[in-house]
């Protein structure tokens, strides 16, 4: 069975969505093609900061997603060598012209709000791609059923925090380095242990937290076993982005395709939707008024369109990775004199950090 589609997205995550949605909004039909047989919600919630809420008010769905989402207003950075507070910010008083918009939205809420916003058909689950193949101006996207689409455009040490998302939800992270690779000794089957037992990653994880305040410590203690899920943290070096390839011909890569990061500034999925906004908007403009453009130079406009998208993004997604490491460097770092620098020095312009990545503005949807 062969198939023409306009654009194909490969999976139903947060940048794929974001960008069918953004397409969708400008008119353009797009098929998102998923793997598995629903959404992926693995993973329960994150932090949206402002540059994810301006990216969502360009979608229109910054709105319902507030009145689920409780807001905050400041974070704290603790030490749990010295058990003190290091570093203090309140989110009005930032120096920004409005000052910091965070909240923590549940991943499964943002991906089915996105979801729900899409016509019908526009994704297909359990469709699997299992190889791209040229076709002229076009690409043959082979999925594992058979089919086959024709497609003019394809694209694909320990630290701790806890965050309300609403008035009866919590979430919380744990990051540690993995006990396998650490300082070059292999300890066997010691992750692989804890991602079978919620209840021996919660024993390490307590064990681990360090002089931190009684009722901080009660959220983790209280956490059910079901609700503790461990994964692996994926990076990729930041000169990869400067020199590797975003966009090839009419294919591009989005989302933790194109930048994985660690979870340090907490711009994982904040980005994600940064790129899907940026990539509907470049995309929108390449098939504007094309019903009469031949096929190459629809062609030519597509490539140019994911050409702007990567010059677009690039340096924001170096920039991105790049921070995150240094903060994750700076957090995860061992030695007294390290740890005084950080917890006494530096705490403050870790925070800083933070809402300095938080202040970008992604754009509108359109650019007239």
């Amino acid at each position: 069975m062969e198939a023409v589609e306009d654009i194909v997205i490969v999976g139903a995550g947060i940048a794929g969505l974001t960008t069918a949605l953004g397409l969708h909004r400008l008119g353009i039909r797009s098929l998102v093609l998923e793997s598995s047989d629903g959404l992926r919600t693995t993973g329960f919630a994150f932090t949206t900061w402002t540059n994810a809420w301006r990216a969502l008010d360009a979608l229109g769905i910054g709105e319902p997603l507030r009145q689920q989402h409780n807001q905050l207003f400041g974070l704290q950075l603790t030490s749990t060598i010295f058990g003190i507070s290091t570093a203090e910010r309140q989110f009005d008083a930032t120096g920004t012209r409005r000052g910091h918009e965070v909240r923590g939205v549940q991943r499964r809420t943002l991906l089915e709000t996105l979801a729900n916003e899409l016509p019908s058909g526009t994704i297909r689950y359990s469709s699997k791609v299992v190889s791209i193949e040229e076709s002229g101006f076009l690409k043959l996207v082979h999925l594992s059923d058979g089919s086959i689409l024709k497609a003019k455009f394809f694209g694909e040490g320990v630290r701790f925090g806890f965050m309300p998302c609403d008035d009866k939800t919590i979430y919380w992270f744990f990051t540690f380095y993995s006990s396998s690779k650490a300082n070059n000794v292999t300890v066997l089957n010691a992750d692989e242990e804890m991602e079978e037992s919620p209840a021996k990653m919660k024993q390490f994880m307590l064990q681990k937290l360090g002089k931190i305040p009684d009722n901080v410590r009660a959220v983790f203690e209280k956490t059910e076993l079901d609700n503790i899920i461990l994964s692996p943290l994926k990076f990729r070096p930041p000169w990869e982005i400067l020199w590797g390839n975003i966009s090839k011909t009419n294919v591009c890569v989005t989302g933790d395709a194109f930048h994985p990061m660690t979870p340090d500034i907490g711009q994982g999925g904040c980005s994600a939707l940064e790129d899907g906004v940026v990539l509907a908007r470049c995309l929108g403009e390449a098939l504007r008024d094309n019903q009469s453009m031949s096929s190459e130079e629809e062609y030519k406009r597509i490539e140019m369109g994911l050409r702007r998208y990567a010059k677009e993004r690039r340096w924001r997604a170096f920039e991105l990775i790049s921070t995150a490491y240094m903060v994750g460097y700076i957090q995860q770092g061992s030695g007294k004199v390290l740890n005084f620098l950080r917890d006494r020095v530096l705490a403050t312009f870790l925070a800083r950090q933070l809402l300095k990545m938080a202040s970008f503005d992604c754009g509108k949807l359109s650019a007239s």
